[in-house]
């Protein structure tokens, strides 16, 4: 039995023994397996075993040490020229990408400084004759290239590059001006060397060419005399070659040559042509990308040139650079800032623009042919346009966006989805890239890449329209890298906004597509902007009161702004415009706007009294003198101005007294549009709570900013997409009627363009403020006995309830030991000297005094008594 016991220390010995010994056994089996197989490798072709072999010599096979120095020597010298080589083409490719960098006009100038330094050399080699070998290299260089002409050549690249560097907008792209060079050069060297006699070279010498047309007119003429064998055919046609190079140069269709031709003679003898007492109204190119129609939401979409290829892409643009020169241009009348008498619109109506977006134009404002006499003798002038600034110029094209249209085609290609991107429309803030699909590919695939393209681009913000308005194409929408500013003053200088002279128009910004948008808020009738902290919305109600002071009289548009932050607004304190100070008391906000509503009610009793169902027929008959007042009646009537009531935060009136604005509002909103008043709600916050279903469904146009979450742009716009902007004025606006809303970038007006706008106006005109507007109104509860002794109970009510913000009655009764008639009494006064609001059954009443409002509550009441 003790033999057979055994230790487990010992088993795991003996266990560890056995295991070494099994893999050494394994070594010695595969050791001597190596040594089997390794044997018949080391016999010899003899038979013979290798070990009776004698050892072999050590030969040398390398190279030897001079060979190895001079391999050496030479890696040194190969890796200096590579890195020398690297240096120089990094140094050449930043010099490249650089210049790239560079702004359009920054090249241009550049370029029309180059050509006239490259002038200043020929005209020296050519004229002077300065001796030097690269003077003769360049005087052998421009007679042998253009012959007999070379004299001319000086001055004909001074001219190109006078032309550069003159107007570089109206000029077009540089290939059109390369296109338009080269084929009056070719035409005229033709022609030249035909002239003399044809010159041909002799055993390879082409000296003889230098007395025709130089080496270009010999290849221009030869090649057509060989095709057509007759230089009665040849030089028309290189005639006609000259006559398009000129056209091309001057941007001049053929028929607009004789307007052209008219117009030097305007310039050369400085009399007008055409007959006595016409009058023609030149029309400006650069206006014809402007909206037309109804300015406030008519805002169609511009057809761009499709691609075909992306392959083609090259091509494309040579083809548009030619087209552009065929395009309707008229003289530049240098008198814009006199209006017509009759406003007409400057682009017919048929225009369609289908090129690049060009630069606005910055011309002044134009006055209001009608500005209404104030009172007496006084006119009121409006401020003039030189106060707002001009904005960036808009591109229509950048490396970044087509950077960005190599990444689409990558995902789609990645992904496998038969569809290329066949152009884009840039904007300011977001640029807009079309995506045609293939036949039988669905737009859910779009959709479903959506993630990949944001992945792509490197942009949370995408946004992805399916399909285009107006367009069989899927829209993704993406922002910019390099943004633009859009200024006030270039929205009030479009077409969109100077072709309408209603004194309501406000400008907006700009779409996607570069176009400007304004929009008339007597038509809108209401309007609704929500957007979170920094997103835009208070530059925008900046732009909005900018643009109404801009072009509309004190008698025509007055304005009550409501202010609860209390910095939002007050640089427009003191305008003739207001009818009552700003107000920032959400107190006498709620009351404002019930006097609002009894305005609304006199408007419409006038109105139903004198039978017209507009406030603008109403005035338009009292200007024309055909609305008589009844008999014995001492009224005297006058027209009726615009009432545009602001409020900057909805959020805070709903907090203080919610049933009372929101009643006022939806009074408003419902009834106010034939009687000429017209409310702007704006709120931070577009909760259910603030902006309430009553109040969405009588403000039918909506503008929103950047939400915080989707829950918001649900509320403000019934769809989502806000929650998508990029924000500091990025929004979409959602006009009365419009199915889908329009991504604007919003105009911006700085502190310093909206001080000189106040103070011209302030300058003219004090305002003439209405005491009623704010005063509280009689709630029909004032009690038949006064207060009498109960002044201290009144006054120590008013410290609790305004210091606790909580009207009870029950508190009351705890905290002055009274009973509940008392407390009941005490809070109806309360209730009548507006410190709480009226009861909601068991609820507790709203507050309508702050802290701050208590000293002045107290002494009012003890005043009264």
């Amino acid at each position: 039995m003790a033999t057979r016991t055994s230790s487990p220390t010992a088993s795991r010995s003996r266990t560890t023994t056995s295991s070494r010994s099994t893999s050494a056994k394994k070594k010695s089996a595969s050791s001597r397996s190596r040594s089997t197989k390794k044997k018949p490798a080391s016999r010899s072709t003899s038979g013979r075993s290798s070990a009776r072999r004698p050892a072999p010599r050590a030969v040398r096979n390398g190279p030897g040490p001079v060979a190895r120095g001079f391999t050496a020597l030479g890696r040194g010298v190969a890796a200096i020229w590579l890195a020398v080589a690297h240096a120089l083409g990094a140094l050449v490719r930043s010099i490249i990408g650089g210049a790239r960098d560079i702004e359009p006009e920054q090249r241009r100038d550049g370029a029309g400084l180059f050509l006239f330094g490259v002038a200043v050399i020929v005209a020296a080699a050519v004229w002077f004759e300065v001796p030097g070998g690269f003077m003769d290299f360049v005087r052998a260089a421009v007679s042998g290239t253009v012959g007999k002409i070379g004299w001319l050549a000086p001055l004909g690249v001074l001219l190109a590059g006078w032309r550069v560097m003159r107007d570089p907008v109206h000029n077009g792209p540089a290939g059109r001006q390369v296109i338009g060079w080269a084929a009056l050069s070719f035409g005229v060297l033709g022609i030249v060397h035909i002239a003399n006699g044809s010159p041909q070279p002799v055993d390879g010498d082409t000296m003889a060419l230098r007395d025709g047309g130089g080496a270009v007119g010999y290849v221009v003429s030869a090649l057509l005399l060989d095709l057509l064998r007759s230089s009665y055919v040849v030089v028309p046609l290189l005639a006609l070659l000259g006559f398009f190079g000129v056209l091309v140069i001057t941007a001049t269709p053929l028929y607009r040559v004789p307007d052209r031709l008219r117009d030097l003679a305007d310039h050369l003898f400085g009399h007008p042509h055409g007959g006595e007492g016409e009058q023609t109204q030149p029309i400006r190119l650069d206006d014809t990308f402007e909206r037309n129609g109804d300015p406030a939401y008519d805002t169609p979409l511009l057809e761009e040139p499709k691609r075909k290829r992306r392959k083609k892409a090259a091509a494309d643009d040579l083809d548009r650079d030619i087209n552009e020169s065929m395009e309707l241009l008229a003289p530049i009348d240098a008198d814009l800032d006199a209006p017509p008498a009759t406003p007409a619109p400057l682009v017919p109506e048929d225009v369609v623009e289908t090129g690049e977006l060009e630069p606005p134009p910055h011309s002044e404002i134009p006055q209001r042919v009608e500005q209404l006499a104030l009172s007496g003798d006084i006119v009121y002038s409006l401020p003039e346009g030189t106060v707002l600034k001009e904005g960036s110029p808009h591109r229509a094209r950048t490396k970044a966006s087509d950077a960005v249209v190599d990444r689409l085609t990558q995902v789609l290609d990645e992904f496998g989805i038969d569809a290329q991107v066949t152009g884009y429309t840039r904007g300011p803030t977001v640029t807009r890239y079309e995506i045609e699909l293939g036949t039988g590919v669905k737009v859910e695939k779009i959709l479903g890449v959506q993630r990949n393209i944001s992945y792509a681009v490197g942009s949370e913000d995408v946004r992805i329209l399916s399909p285009i308005p107006g367009k069989s194409a899927v829209g993704v929408e993406i922002p910019n890298v390099d943004k633009e500013i859009v200024s006030l003053g270039d929205v009030l200088r479009s077409n969109a906004a100077r072709n309408d002279h209603h004194p309501m128009v406000a400008g907006l910004g700009k779409d996607v597509e570069g176009g400007f948008v304004v929009a008339n808020m007597a038509k809108m009738p209401h309007l609704l902007v929500a957007g979170a902290t920094g997103s835009g919305k208070s530059s925008f109600i900046n732009s909005l009161i900018t643009s109404i002071l801009m072009r509309a009289t004190p008698d025509e548009v007055r304005m009550i702004m409501v202010d609860p932050k209390r910095v939002e607004l007050n640089n427009y304190e003191g305008v003739p415009h207001l009818i009552t100070p700003i107000i920032t008391n959400p107190k006498k906000a709620a009351e404002a706007l019930a006097w609002v509503c009894r305005e609304m009610d006199m408007r419409y009793d006038d109105l139903a009294n004198f039978g017209f169902r507009h406030i603008d027929d109403f005035n338009k008959a009292v200007r024309a003198g055909k609305v008589e007042v009844p008999a014995g009646s001492e009224r005297v009537l006058s027209p009726y101005p615009y009432l545009l009531v602001i409020v900057d935060e909805l959020a805070d009136l709903m907090m203080v007294a919610p049933r009372d604005v929101e009643d006022s509002v939806v009074r408003i909103t419902q009834l106010a549009r034939a009687a000429g008043i017209h409310l702007v709600l704006a709120t931070q916050r577009p909760s259910v709570d603030v902006v309430t279903g009553l109040i969405k469904a009588n403000v039918p146009s909506r503008l929103a900013f950047a939400t915080s979450s989707l829950a918001d742009s649900r509320v403000i716009l019934d769809q989502p997409g806000a929650e998508k902007l990029v924000g500091q004025g990025d929004g979409l606006f959602l006009p009365m009627g419009a199915s889908k809303p329009i991504r604007v970038q919003g105009s911006w007006v700085t502190e310093k363009e909206i001080h000189e706008v106040v103070k011209h106006c302030k300058q003219q005109l004090e305002p003439t403020y209405r005491e009623d507007v704010t005063a509280p109104q009689s709630s029909g509860k004032v009690l038949d006995d006064d207060i009498g002794d109960d002044m201290d109970l009144v006054v120590q009510a008013i410290e609790l309830v305004v210091s606790t913000q909580f009207g009870s009655t029950s508190m009351l009764q705890r905290k002055l030991r009274v009973g509940f008639a008392k407390a009941g009494r005490l809070m109806d006064i309360l209730e009548s000297r507006g410190v709480v609001g009226p009861s909601e059954g068991s609820k507790a009443r709203d507050v309508l005094v702050k802290p701050d409002e208590l000293d002045s509550v107290i002494a009012t009441i003890q005043g009264e008594a």
